[in-house]
């Protein structure tokens, strides 16, 4: 019990450097200071495992008895995490929910604001801290409590409320009349809930109407391990399912190329003028993604005990291919209704004649649009993708290609017919 609730409260979150690099300590709050840093051998294995968090004036909390912080969970309310990483049409595959009407509370990734504040503040970037106060975000936000991403949120909240909360507007219940707060400025009709004009987010009210609603729907790309999650699906509280999203990794990198392209000026350099160096740190980037998301699907997909009818992998194709059928799938998986008007809004936006601009629309002719990927990758990126991506390709059912005729071949193939999700 102690090991499973343990890190229920982020303790070492938001860090700063002080002094040296490698002297980091929480600024989560005055009531979750840690005395340790990084530097001591024990840090991690101390947060991580011990039943007690040490506060500011050298007394100890119990952790198991600190459920004030987060409220206990009423039974019948349904919680799904869509995990994915960026550029998989996550976005777009997040809507198939954010549309589902008045019953759901979906919320697009929220943990941009701590990987932005972690980024920031930790010197070297450490995957363990950062897996963990994405987890305890997660459980807090599926619980309907704010106060813990408030702490990541720049700048901070005044009296919970606040106009800096990433891409609000893709939240179509932090846009309903009962959170829309009046427009004070016309900063906020930019910014923040275009057709109703609202203005700062009241997180209280945002609190407030997560628990009247019946299902519960995340949508992030920061989650790069699934084996992070698993105190989380394990909770009691939480009834949850989790929908991994993935899709060609020689799709990934050509949509990365276009959406991202200053961070992409390497391989658009190699795309343009030479052979890419297969041991550069940028293709050893790519392939560590890969391995990640390879990873954790072959996690879900050996059923462990504690994620069974628990775990569902969707190939992006598949739903480009078959939306409704897919978006059918998806929601028996998680047993929630599909409502009319979720129907409605993916046969609009999965058969759109005027395609809507711009790399992170949400509006596409999603038949077409699944293999325009080919005519805008050289050859060679996709010869390096499938040398260090070949495992996880293989895996998801992604055929090869041996030559420029063939990539740029609509009538050729690239997918097979797989059935990952077979009890």
């Amino acid at each position: 019990m102690k090991n499973k609730y343990a890190a229920l409260i982020i303790c070492l979150v938001a860090l700063v450097i002080i002094e040296k690099e490698n002297k980091i300590i929480s600024r989560v709050s005055d009531k979750l200071l840690l005395r340790q840093t990084l530097q001591h051998p024990d840090a991690l294995s101390l947060y991580n495992g011990s039943s007690a968090l040490v506060m500011e004036d050298g007394s100890e909390m119990d952790m198991e008895n600190t459920t004030q912080f987060f409220e206990a969970e009423q039974g019948g309310r349904r919680h799904v995490l869509l995990l994915a990483a960026t550029r998989t049409g996550s976005s777009f595959v997040g809507e198939f929910f954010n549309q589902l009407g008045s019953d759901m509370f979906y919320l697009f990734e929220p943990l941009w604001h701590v990987e932005r504040m972690l980024s920031e503040d930790m010197a070297t970037p450490n995957a363990t801290i950062s897996s963990w106060a994405y987890r305890d975000v997660l459980l807090s936000l599926f619980l309907c409590d704010f106060s813990l991403l408030e702490r990541f949120i720049n700048p901070p909240p005044d009296a919970h409320v606040t106009q800096a909360l990433f891409r609000r507007d893709s939240s179509a219940a932090l846009c309903e009349e009962q959170v829309c707060s009046p427009v004070v400025s016309n900063v906020y009709e930019k910014h923040h809930c275009k057709a109703r004009q609202c203005g700062p987010l009241n997180l209280t009210l945002a609190s407030d109407s997560c628990r009247a609603k019946e299902y519960r729907a995340i949508k992030t790309v920061r989650v790069t391990q699934l084996e992070t999650l698993r105190s989380l699906v394990e909770d009691a509280r939480l009834d949850i399912r989790v929908i991994q999203l993935v899709r060609d990794p020689r799709a990934i990198l050509a949509s990365r190329m276009e959406a991202f392209s200053s961070q992409y000026q390497t391989w658009k350099s190699w795309a343009a003028n030479g052979e890419v160096p297969v041991e550069d740190e940028e293709v050893k980037r790519l392939q560590g993604n890969c391995n990640q998301i390879r990873e954790s699907a072959e996690l879900g997909l050996s059923r462990p005990d504690w994620l069974e009818n628990k775990y569902m992998l969707v190939r992006y194709e598949d739903i480009a291919r078959y939306p409704m059928q897919k978006a059918a799938e998806m929601y028996r998986f998680t047993g929630i209704p599909f409502t009319s008007h979720a129907r409605e809004w993916i046969l609009k936006n999965t058969h759109a004649s005027q395609v809507a601009s711009g790399v992170y629309s949400t509006q596409k002719n999603s038949s077409e649009q699944v293999q325009m990927w080919r005519f805008k990758m050289p050859f060679k990126l996709a010869q390096v993708v499938q040398e260090v991506c070949g495992p996880t390709m293989e895996l998801f059912g992604y055929r090869f290609v041996d030559s420029e005729q063939t990539l740029v071949n609509k009538s050729v193939a690239l997918l097979e017919e797989k059935q990952f999700n077979l009890s």
